[in-house]
């Protein structure tokens, strides 16, 4: 979005970047790519940052619910309990509401209901552009842009390149992170061992329903090991 607004010199005053703390070393990086741009085009760059640090939201902060009473910390992010993306959302309206400002949104033509529930001071250049997700991601390689890291595109392992630790990532995505981000999935196992709650929960054939990182980590070896005996079998 960014870039063909920028292509097609249209009216941009300022870039905003909503830093969680927990992103992917390859969006800092592609951030970093794309400071010079904005500097030449003197757009202005501003960087917000949530008003306590993600990892004491996750792990420390007291919280009282009906369910727990009173216990430390939101845990995992994600599913019903999106509150990270809440701070986020909160804190690009209220910077947005003090500008009084017309906010351009990265939603794609393939994301009708979001786009359909985008305010009138929102808009989604993308989806009247017609430019679907994968268009989008064609778009940004065919101009220099690539979110790689430890030797792969994480657009090519991930559905979304979202927080590393967000627990809406799928088996796939988890087990592609375990076989390619090793540093990554050691991150979460040491959150893991600090949070109750499983990750995420789907279904073994042998573990049955399970989500703790550290049984998962045992079912990726396993299946691993049945990936690579299978090719060696065909070859």
């Amino acid at each position: 979005m960014l870039l063909r607004l920028i292509e097609e010199d249209i009216s941009l005053d300022e870039v905003v970047f909503y830093d969680t703390g927990m992103e992917f070393q390859a969006i800092y990086n592609v951030r970093d790519m794309i400071l010079p741009l904005l500097k030449e085009k003197g757009i202005r760059y501003v960087e917000l940052k949530p008003e306590t640090p993600f990892l004491y939201d996750m792990l420390e902060r007291p919280v009282q619910s009906k369910e727990k009473g009173c216990h430390l910390g939101y845990g995992w992010c994600g599913g019903v309990c999106r509150w990270g993306t809440a701070n986020k959302l909160k804190a690009l309206d209220k910077y947005q509401k003090r500008h009084n400002a017309i906010m351009y949104v990265g939603l794609a033509a393939d994301e009708p209901e979001r786009v359909r529930r985008l305010p009138k001071n929102k808009i989604s250049p993308l989806a009247e552009w017609e430019m679907t997700e994968k268009e989008c991601l064609t778009y940004c390689r065919r101009h220099g842009i690539h979110w790689t890291e430890g030797g792969v595109d994480l657009y090519d392992i991930l559905d979304r390149v979202s927080c590393w630790c967000c627990s809406n990532k799928n088996k796939k995505e988890l087990f592609n992170i375990w076989k390619y981000l090793p540093d990554y999935w050691e991150k979460l196992k040491e959150l893991q061992s600090r949070l109750q709650r499983p990750m995420k929960k789907y279904n073994s054939r042998k573990y049955g329903e399970y989500g703790n990182l550290f049984v998962m980590e045992k079912a990726f070896e396993e299946e691993n090991r049945y990936e690579q005996l299978s090719l060696s079998e065909f070859m």
